[in-house]
């Protein structure tokens, strides 16, 4: 099951490439790093907690 990268903060409107530093909950709700800093790191959804969304990573070749 793959996570829902959303491209915006939802509570400031902040673009947010798939890179960018961002806060999920158990949800997929997506918020920018200041605004979940803002928020203690709580969901305001859910009351759930907000971790560092996993950014993609360079493609590893397989092995042979």
């Amino acid at each position: 099951m793959a996570l829902e990268m959303k491209a915006a903060c939802e509570k400031c409107g902040l673009e947010l490439d798939q890179r960018a530093e961002a806060y999920i909950c158990i949800y997929e709700c997506t918020f920018c790093a200041p605004c979940a800093e803002a928020m203690s790191v709580i969901c305001p959804n859910c009351g759930g907690e907000l971790v560092r969304r996993p950014r993609p990573g360079k493609l590893i070749p397989p092995l042979l």
